[in-house]
């Protein structure tokens, strides 16, 4: 008898077939560069905790304290009772250290995004987006009601074409650009998207979600890294990568900060970021101001483990970050080998359409300051043993 749901169980064998399905698997340890999960103890090259900050004493201390004084939770959207007094050094701690006017933290990067780009952007506006971008700006942008042009992936020639082509027909334009692109690893160049903002007086965002804690001075972002501090309007950001924890910050001009606790729907409509939470990420900014070493070690495990993985034959597409996308072209064949990865204690998941183009699947590594050389070797065997196996190499 058929339901009005059965569509969605032949979408869901659709996606089995076609090798796009997502298998979760569950994890019962901490997170760091060993993992437990369903019973087996595994090498992990899965998680964006790329300064192995999520289990690291100092956060969990500095969230226990927050628990004994505020409890758990904020209680309220941060206009009502939600904002302590975490939030706000969080905020200030945030400017100080992006080096910004101000900041304003949020539950998560992607509700940074969804709350900065429909409060600066409306019906008789126009975005300019990389085509790359993630998720979370396509869906911002969608929100927003503005008219979307995408210019090819980082390609300043094709943003100032469509900039000539569209401009004048709107109020009012933004660029908006990712930083580091998640699933390839390249680099936005910020410094040239700047000139063209800068000649064209537009407003300009960059999502720095895998640029904090990476680029730059000790982990300092992509506006760091090329030099650009006060030239860019917006970062976009999140605690959940580098900074080991949870939550997303918006940094940038004071004007568009003190616009967004106004008019940032996320922020008016959602509760704050718990205390724990909040004071946690404060010591991660903590360790960051203090040393660049696990910062230097994060590039120092990224670059040995790429040398060794081109050395043994694998192509590695556009990364120039701790990023490293094994490509394998299709997904079945990506799925395969993560779980012949798992069976010799490896877990780094396959990555297919939608998150990235049709017959460009592929196995993404995320290197860590939390590796051992022992352990980027075992992962590097694997590598050799799977692709061997599997025709790969």
């Amino acid at each position: 008898m058929s339901t009005h749901l059965d569509w969605l169980q032949d979408e869901l064998q659709a996606l089995g077939d076609a090798g796009l399905y997502n298998n979760i698997r569950t994890i019962s340890s901490p997170q760091g560069a060993w993992l437990q999960i369903e019973g087996r103890r595994v090498l992990n090259f899965c998680s964006n905790n790329y300064l192995g900050l999520a289990n690291h004493p100092r956060l969990v201390e500095a969230a226990k304290k927050a628990i004994d004084h505020y409890g758990v939770g904020p209680g309220a959207v941060r206009i009502i009772s939600g904002t302590n007094d975490l939030h706000i050094e969080l905020e200030k701690r945030m400017a100080r250290f992006k080096a910004v006017e101000a900041a304003l933290s949020l539950q998560s990067g992607f509700q940074a995004n969804a709350a900065t780009i429909p409060a600066l952007v409306g019906k008789e506006d126009v975005i300019f987006s990389d085509r790359l971008n993630h998720a979370s700006i396509i869906d911002g942008c969608r929100l927003s009601g503005g008219k979307i042009i995408p210019y090819d992936h980082c390609d300043v020639v094709s943003l100032e074409a469509v900039i000539k082509e569209n401009l004048a027909q709107f109020r009012r334009a933004m660029i908006i650009t990712d930083g580091v692109f998640s699933m390839d690893g390249d680099v936005a160049p910020l410094d040239k998207i700047y000139e063209v903002a800068k000649k064209y007086d537009i407003l300009l965002m960059v999502d720095d979600a895998h640029g904090e804690g990476v680029l730059g001075k000790g982990g300092r972002g992509i506006v760091d890294h090329f030099g650009l501090h006060g030239k860019v309007d917006v970062e976009i950001g999140t605690m959940s990568k580098a900074f080991g924890v949870v939550g997303g910050v918006v940094a940038g001009k004071a004007v568009i900060i003190e616009w967004l606790r106004q008019r940032g729907r996320p922020f008016l409509f959602s509760s704050a970021v718990t205390p724990p939470d909040a004071a946690a990420c404060i010591a991660a900014i903590d360790i960051l101001e203090t040393s660049t070493e696990l910062v230097d070690r994060l590039w120092e495990n990224a670059r040995y483990f790429k040398a060794e993985l081109k050395r043994i034959g694998y192509d590695m597409g556009v990364s120039t970050t701790p990023i490293t996308p094994v490509m394998l072209g299709e997904a079945p064949l990506a799925q395969q080998f993560s779980r012949e990865l798992f069976e010799v204690g490896v877990f780094a998941m396959a990555t297919g359409f939608p998150i990235v183009p049709l017959g460009k699947a592929r196995i993404r590594v995320m290197i860590s300051a939390a590796h051992a050389k022992e352990d980027l070797d075992k992962g590097l065997d694997a590598f050799a043993l799977v692709g061997k196996k599997l025709g790969v190499i």
